[in-house]
């Protein structure tokens, strides 16, 4: 089963959620920093979570608890560029461990990783909303339930399907 993105909807099977998308709105030529989210089909390749704040969630796919040495590195100028790594980082980076909900759980899809294309965006996520539902950086963003429920219910094959 694939999430998926259109017409300012998500959804997964039958059902509809509530989501939101990058600022910079849906792009086809995704660039790092334009805050869209990029147009296409991305695999899940693994799911990120707090154990201080959640339960480990039931799935299939391979499963990691964040803790405070945990990053993403965004750095277009850096060979670790879209990749997971360990902080500190010398490279521009984002941190997974986060004083905000946003990340409690992370499932992150194969956006620009196969090979990875310097500037061509990274740490692409679907992940929790924040209170208000407003905008991303790019990613996706749902409520914290209906994440679980898309985690619980993903397979390898399982992916993101973003359309314009």
């Amino acid at each position: 089963m694939n999430l998926i993105l259109k017409n300012n909807q998500l959804s997964w099977g039958d059902q509809v959620f509530p989501c939101s998308w990058g600022h910079g709105g849906i792009k086809l030529d995704k660039k790092e920093g334009d805050r869209a989210t990029p147009v296409g089909t991305f695999s899940f390749r693994r799911v990120f979570y707090r154990a201080d704040r959640l339960e480990k969630p039931e799935t299939l796919l391979p499963l990691q608890v964040i803790n405070v040495t945990d990053g993403w590195c965004d750095d277009v100028k850096d060979a670790c560029y879209n990749q997971y790594v360990t902080l500190p980082y010398k490279g521009r980076h984002e941190k997974l461990w986060r004083e905000d909900h946003v990340y409690d759980i992370i499932l992150v899809v194969g956006h620009n990783d196969a090979p990875v294309e310097k500037g061509k965006g990274s740490a692409i996520f679907v992940h929790l909303r924040r209170p208000k539902g407003t905008s991303t950086e790019g990613c996706v963003a749902l409520e914290l339930q209906d994440l679980l429920k898309v985690i619980k219910e993903s397979t390898l094959k399982s992916s993101l399907v973003v359309k314009d």
